[in-house]
């Protein structure tokens, strides 16, 4: 007798462990399901089976082949293009079906009397038997109605609670004669539950049932896979077991080294080549792959670890599932119904919480809490925000769920009737995160006054005049068009600090939200119309607007289809500025790099063709800016930093200027021909907009890269407001941007990336501090080594969230930057290749204990 073994489906609901693995291939006691069923079929003198494919076909394919190491004969159908269903698939085979043959899911663990039901099904003479068992909860199967012949007289398919008429259910075996198949049609898709057995009731041909005894699990989802499991390790299936049992209750496989000190809580199965480290405890309900390891006091309860995992030391797994090969560091604590996808990394000290899922390939950083399913982009991170708010790929990171509960989480540090703006570009994708954060700050009763599509300079001009606590901005980023940038302001308008960030943190891992009744729920109101004047009388009142009038200057702004091109045309206008748009529609459609060189080149030639006196193009949501000279030659870069900062100081000599602390030396020699002071903060904006805003001395900040910052006007980046006063100053000082360039001093500055896992980070910053001397060393933000006596340095900058390390190198000398630069390259990447490869060791060592 021949068996067609249904192996074709992917297991949706079983996802993420059936992402990379076909549903019967999921191990139930370290063995794919459908092995088990070829147990069954063997044990019942069925050997020639015939498994029909679809889903991920060469995995099944490749780990039976033909059968022989199994004891049966395996032969395939594919179903190459769609998928036929259940009836369809067996159609597809009726060639190699010339008499009675038995039809069995590949993902259902069963141990019925398969003999007994073929006995009855030919006592009976039909062509159909289905194999029916009982169970409490009828609702997720197919219904069978039988009368006193145990002939089928009613089906139905998952039928709702009303519905329910029996507690006898398909199990999806069936007993058929191959002239069945002739009332299905040739490649179609069909279903025998919904097509053919109804069909075959209406026409009266005689259908039977067959009311096996024995166990029956349908693994339909994550909790009954677990459950199969226990049910099985429980003795409540009979079912081969591919180990040895040592003692009842515990079985065991060959090469399997297991610390004298470890304790074990039958049932248990621990597979082939594994490591169980000093006072491991594991529980009763536990499964274990081959080819596992187990670091000391780590701590198993009712846990099914697939093949090839790694356990750290003080691990914490309850009732969890690991899939194939995936990496759970130390101190990791995973929660009841969580599942951790095949090759992912949970890092040192992660929480995963209860029922969340991580999807094959991912990596969770040291140290974060995970409360929501991860599933798209690579990494789940222990902190919201990064060097600037927060920020991730747009609408795979930042998603709408992501931003409610952000959103809330903010709400809830707040005090409820508190007020909070918030503002954006004008994106489909930034209108989309705002109104969700605004759904979950109302949530929380917080009222929210929404300033919608406004430049971020604007919204910071006008937050400390609205009576808020603060304005959440968002945005696309700046420096990467598929993410999303979300930024939170305090009432002044400046980046929150460091411990509000922590805050929001606390209350969003922690799930720590508050929740209000009905009538506190927020409200949102739109002021829209007032912001506008609020930023143009700032504006004014900060400029010399006489000198801009008086001077006639022509400028070309490109403001490369962004939201800052609404404001400032209105505003120099006002001033009788000849402004020169380019690109000033706004548009969904984010320019490329390359599309934006392409811009800055036609401003170029713009700019030259209207012997205007200087060229701009804004960028950020009016917080960047490139300048072109009279020439139409870009200036940008260091370059750019030391041209704003000679022409501040000339038209205020004596003032104090804050720069980031990679920023050229160049700033320090202008500040000498000026009699200024400079001030270097750490390499964020919120270090350069506190610094900006705590000294009444400082006559600008920033550096190209983030933007530049007027404190008189407001405390932020504002490339708008840069524009208007580098008019006023070179109609003023009676120069052009060319004459000031060739005023600027000659310094070499360069940088390059190295990269550096996160954890080797702190070793390196302490291993450049053992290695030079405190006196030429300076900590304001990574390690920067000085060589005062002649005025170079080299900088070495962790990067605040990637695996990388910035180095800068400044000098007067060409040659001693590239040589330095070439030379800390090669010493950082050699130290970070040295701590990777003890860590290996480490690992791979860490649970030799013989």
């Amino acid at each position: 007798m021949r068996a067609v073994l249904m192996a074709g489906g992917s297991g949706t609901r079983l996802r993420p462990l059936t992402y990379d693995v076909p549903k019967p291939m999921v191990p139930i006691l370290n063995r794919p399901i459908a092995e088990h069923i070829l147990n069954l079929l063997k044990r019942h003198q069925i050997t020639e089976v015939i498994t029909t494919l679809h889903f991920l076909p060469d995995v099944l394919r490749e780990y039976f082949q033909d059968g022989s190491d199994f004891g049966v004969q395996m032969t395939y159908a594919v179903e190459e293009d769609q998928p036929l269903g259940t009836a369809g698939c067996v159609k597809s085979t009726a060639e190699l079906l010339d008499d009675t043959f038995l039809v069995i899911s590949g993902d259902s663990l069963t141990d019925f009397d398969l003999t007994e039901a073929i006995a009855f099904h030919r006592e009976k003479g039909g062509k159909v038997t289905l194999v029916l068992t009982r169970v409490p909860n009828p609702i997720e199967f197919g219904v069978v109605i039988l009368d006193r012949e145990q002939r089928i007289c009613r089906f139905l398919e998952k039928p709702s609670t009303s519905e329910v008429f029996s507690d006898t259910v398909n199990t999806g075996i069936y007993i058929l004669e191959p002239e069945i198949l002739d009332y299905l049609p040739s490649n179609q898709e069909a279903d025998f539950s919904k097509d053919l057995f109804p069909l075959l009731l209406s026409q009266g041909e005689p259908m039977y049932g067959y009311v096996a005894e024995g166990y029956w699990c349908d693994v339909g989802h994550l909790d009954i896979y677990r459950e199969a499991q226990y049910d099985c390790l429980q003795g409540r299936v009979c079912l081969k077991v591919s180990y040895q049992e040592q003692k009842p209750g515990f079985w065991l496989g060959q090469n399997t080294y297991i610390d004298e000190t470890a304790t074990i809580e039958g049932p248990v199965l621990i597979g082939h080549n594994c490591r169980i480290g000093p006072r491991v405890q594991i529980s009763a309900g536990t499964v274990i792959g081959d080819n596992v390891t187990i670091g000391a006091d780590a701590d198993l309860k009712r846990t099914i670890i697939w093949n090839g995992v790694i356990v750290g030391d003080e691990a914490h797994l309850e009732a969890c599932v690991i899939a194939r090969g995936a990496r759970i560091d130390r101190r990791t604590h995973i929660m009841e119904g969580a599942v951790v996808g095949s090759l992912s990394t949970v890092g040192d000290e992660a929480q995963i919480n209860t029922n969340v899922r991580v999807w094959p390939c991912k990596h969770i950083e040291p140290g974060a809490t995970l409360n929501i399913n991860l599933i798209w982009g690579h990494t789940a991170h222990r902190n919201l925000f990064g060097q600037r708010g927060v920020a991730g790929l747009a609408n795979i990171d930042i998603t709408p769920e992501f931003a409610v509960k952000l959103g809330a989480a903010y709400g809830s540090t707040l005090k409820a009737g508190d007020k909070v703006a918030t503002s954006r570009d004008q994106r489909s994708i930034s209108r989309m995160v705002s109104r969700s954060l605004i759904s979950g700050l109302m949530s929380v009763g917080v009222h929210v006054q929404n300033l919608e599509a406004t430049a971020i300079p604007v919204a910071r001009t006008v937050v400390p005049t609205m009576d808020v606590e603060g304005c959440i901005h968002v945005r696309i980023h700046p420096d990467r068009p598929n993410y999303i940038l979300v930024e939170f302001f305090d009432a002044q308008g400046i980046n929150i600090s460091k411990s509000r960030e922590k805050k929001i943190e606390g209350a969003y891992f922690k799930e720590d939200l508050r929740r209000v009744q009905i009538h506190e729920i927020g409200n949102i109101t739109y002021p829209r119309d007032q912001v506008i004047d609020v930023y143009s009388q700032a504006f004014a009142k900060t400029l010399s607007v006489d000198a801009i009038r008086w001077g006639g200057t022509k400028v070309v702004i490109d403001y490369a289809y962004a939201v800052s091109g609404a404001v400032l045309p209105i505003l120099l206008a006002d001033f009788g500025c000849d402004a020169v748009v380019l690109n000033a529609s706004l548009r969904q459609i984010i320019p490329s790099t390359e599309e934006r060189e392409a811009l800055l080149n036609q401003l170029g030639h713009v700019v030259e063709a209207l012997h205007a006196n200087f060229g701009v193009q804004v960028s950020a949501n009016g917080e960047q800016l490139v300048l072109v000279d009279e020439s139409g030659i870009p200036i940008r870069g260091e370059l750019l930093t030391a041209l704003m900062v000679h022409t501040v100081l000339t038209a205020k000599p004596r003032g104090t200027v804050v720069v980031p602390v990679h920023v050229s030396s160049a700033v320090e020699l202008i500040a000498r021909r000026h009699d200024a002071e400079v001030i270097r903060t750490k390499a964020n904006p919120t270090a350069l907009m506190e610094a900006c805003h705590s000294n009444p001395n400082v006559v600008l900040g920033g550096s190209s890269e983030m933007g530049f910052i007027f404190p008189q006007l407001h405390p932020g980046f504002d490339a708008m407001f840069c524009i208007a006063k580098l008019i006023e100053m070179l109609t003023v000082q009676e120069r052009s941007l060319g004459q000031i360039r060739t005023e600027l001093p000659t310094v070499y500055h360069r940088s390059c990336i190295v990269r550096c896992p996160t954890n080797a980070k702190g070793a390196l910053m302490r291993d450049l501090l053992e290695t030079h001397g405190s006196d030429n060393i300076e900590l304001v933000d990574g390690v920067k080594i000085c060589d005062h006596y002649h005025d170079r340095w080299i900088l070495i900058l962790p990067d605040a969230s990637e695996p990388l390390v910035h180095l800068f190198a400044n000098s007067q000398d060409r040659g001693w930057v590239d040589m330095t630069l070439q030379e800390y390259r090669g010493q950082i990447q050699t130290f970070v290749d040295k701590i990777q490869g003890l860590d290996a060791q480490k690992q791979e060592g860490l649970f030799k204990f013989a």
